[in-house]
């Protein structure tokens, strides 16, 4: 596999993303907002995430981590009891234990209610997570609990859909 480095990520980051989520929280989260732009390399797939209007309990030693997953459903919509449930289970396309799942991301680390994070993944390729969506989570993932990793209510949703074909 090829390296990928910072004179790459700066190059890469000048471009329209291929896909892109736009996240909104739900009725009990609605101060929260942002998106998760995904960009196809020929290392992998590189998410960049910025979010702002997370929970934040501003405190010494508050926790301020939140599970961050990719879902098999592409629908922001759900009940009363889970505003976002009609986006299914984590994408598990290769039916792993948990944390294999392609759709398990690293938590998002809140910064007074601010989240920005990039990293690299070889779990999928953007072709393969449009139509699909981006869940935050209230708690952070525990990587160890099957399926959810304990990451309890879905508080935000995004659904992920195509960008840069638009444009070329």
């Amino acid at each position: 596999m090829a390296q990928f480095g910072a004179n790459q990520l700066q190059n890469l980051l000048r471009r329209i993303p291929d896909a892109r989520a736009i996240v909104n929280g739900s009725q009990d989260y609605p101060d929260i907002q942002g998106e998760v732009s995904f960009y196809q390399t020929d290392s992998g797939t590189i998410v960049m995430t910025e979010i702002e209007g997370l929970p934040d309990e501003n405190q010494l030693c508050s926790f301020n981590i939140y599970g961050f997953h990719i879902h098999r459903g592409g629908s922001c919509t759900g009940n009363i009891n889970d505003p976002f449930a009609d986006v299914g289970e984590h994408y598990n396309p290769n039916g792993c234990p948990h944390p294999a799942h392609a759709g398990d991301l690293p938590p998002l680390f809140g910064n007074e209610g601010y989240a920005f994070m990039i990293f690299l993944t070889d779990r999928f390729t953007v072709n393969e997570v449009i139509g699909r969506s981006v869940i935050i989570h209230i708690a952070p993932d525990n990587f160890t609990d099957q399926t959810t990793g304990g990451a309890r209510a879905k508080i935000a949703c995004g659904e992920i859909q195509p960008l840069a074909t638009m444009f070329r």
